[in-house]
């Protein structure tokens, strides 16, 4: 009787072992499955994403050829309306591809345009037009604001540039501008 006890704690301990060798090979296998699980929602996303950018892109793709089926009249008004806006999308790196992309057309249709449609013989100069009349609007309607933040908020990349570009068009400089629309008072 005593070797059967023997034999059965034997077996005991062999099943014990058995146990805690399976408990860690579920363990492991449900890191496993977990571990999977996440890379599934990840690719989900991820392909989730992916559709949403070809949707987009398909979208602007339609978008800038419909604008190219707009009229030069209706392309310059919405120029015109979404710069009034949104005056501060022109930042000093603003320029011809951004403008396009506002416009949702091509850069060749936008300097047709522009060499069509407008005084302006290319859209830099439209741009530059632009900056200037904001800075002398924001210098009219803000004399508390520095030359510099008007500078900045006109979308000029220094003081010196709004300097150099009103001396050029108007013969004075922001501070003499200032000073004349304070005699004008």
């Amino acid at each position: 009787m005593a070797k059967k006890i023997e034999e059965l704690e034997q077996e005991i301990a062999r099943l014990e072992q058995e146990n805690e060798r399976l408990d860690i090979e579920n363990v492991r296998l449900l890191a496993r499955n977990l571990q999977m699980s996440e890379q599934l929602n990840s690719w989900y996303e991820l392909r989730q994403h992916v559709n949403w950018l070809k949707e987009e892109i398909e979208r602007g793709h339609r978008l800038s050829l419909q604008a190219d089926m707009v009229d030069d009249a209706e392309l310059l008004a919405m120029l015109e309306v979404r710069l009034e806006q949104e005056p501060k999308l022109v930042t000093p790196e603003f320029g011809t591809k951004e403008l396009a992309e506002l416009l949702a057309v091509s850069q060749a249709r936008l300097m047709r345009l522009f060499r069509n449609s407008t005084i302006f013989k290319s859209p830099e100069e439209y741009l530059e037009n632009f900056r200037l009349v904001r800075a002398l609007q924001l210098l009219r309607e803000h004399p508390q604001y520095g030359i510099a933040a008007v500078s900045v908020e006109a979308g000029y990349n220094s003081v010196r540039t709004l300097q150099r570009r009103m001396t050029d068009v108007l013969g004075m400089t922001p501070v003499e501008f200032r000073l004349l629309l304070e005699k004008k008072k």
